[in-house]
């Protein structure tokens, strides 16, 4: 079975065909421009190849009810021209089979169940780090909708006791987005992140806030396993630091064994790396292929 994959970021797409045992056997990638060129970028990649099925994550926020008449639109981005822009009829005039459609965190966290870190456990959180915070919920064998999808990039923190800056979120200011995302850090300190030392006070910053959202999440959801991904957790030193903070903030009440004594093996990076999206937007192709 080949299957087309996209994964579809605010900065760029990757593209990619794989199979069903989750390999991605070829991939590309091209910047995040006005819709009609990125999408024309996508069609003449996968034009002519046979593809079974084809898989979407996308940045978000997205509508992922097929009972809406936006279904398969970017919705309330800040991003030009992509709001209630037809993403996913846009593909499916072109391409006569069947679809996978979600949130790009939902795809990643499925791609982890399904291949990476939480194979086999039934439930996870990822998290995604970088030019926003996002978060996708795997929960009793199944990716996490209601209403629309999980927002966790934009649950309200509790502030740091030495942080005074104003935050970043154009919407929230202080949510967790606005408060550990890259744009926030850079804001903050003058510095990309990759250009700030592992020992500076932003990565204790960084670790409170992030340790902050994955307490909540732990207490709210009870995941099986907490995987943080995006170009902000590249800074190794955050484990650590993340594994700590959650425990000083549950302080006992959580008396589970992979929290109280093996930490490490229950917040942990992407199993796949940065093909964590890619490899879920195969297993969404697939599932869809299979459903159809």
């Amino acid at each position: 079975m080949l299957i087309g994959a996209i994964e579809a970021g605010g900065t760029k797409f990757i593209c990619g065909v794989g199979n069903e045992t989750g390999v991605i056997e070829e991939r590309v990638s091209f910047p995040t421009e006005h819709p009609e060129r990125t999408l024309g970028n996508v069609i003449d990649y996968f034009r002519g190849k046979q593809l079974d099925a084809m898989g979407i994550g996308s940045f978000g926020p997205i509508d992922v009810d097929p009972k809406s008449r936006f279904y398969g639109c970017v919705t309330t981005t800040p991003k030009a021209g992509w709001s209630w822009f037809p993403f996913l009829d846009s593909l499916k005039q072109v391409f006569d089979v069947p679809f996978g459609w979600d949130t790009d965190v939902n795809t990643a966290a499925l791609g982890e169940a399904t291949w990476g870190a939480a194979q086999g456990l039934g439930s996870c959180i990822y998290y995604t780090i970088g030019t926003g915070v996002g978060a996708g919920v795997y929960a009793e064998g199944r990716l996490v909708h209601g209403l629309v999808h999980p927002e966790a990039g934009h649950v309200l923190t509790r502030r740091h006791k030495d942080d005074h800056f104003a935050g970043a979120c154009p919407y929230h200011g202080d949510c967790l987005e606005g408060m550990a995302a890259g744009p926030a850090i850079e804001k903050r300190w003058n510095l990309k992140g990759s250009e700030l030392p592992a020992d500076h006070p932003a990565w204790e910053m960084e670790a409170y806030y992030i340790g902050q959202a994955v307490t909540g999440a732990i207490l709210m959801l009870s995941p099986k396993k907490v995987i943080l991904g995006g170009g902000v957790m590249h800074q190794k030193q955050l484990f650590p630091m993340i594994r700590k903070e959650v425990q000083t903030q549950l302080n006992g009440y959580v008396s589970a064994e992979q929290i109280v004594n093996h930490i490490e093996d229950y917040i942990v990076p992407p199993g796949l790396g940065d093909n964590a999206g890619l490899c879920g937007a195969l297993a969404l192709g697939l599932k869809a292929a299979n459903t159809d």
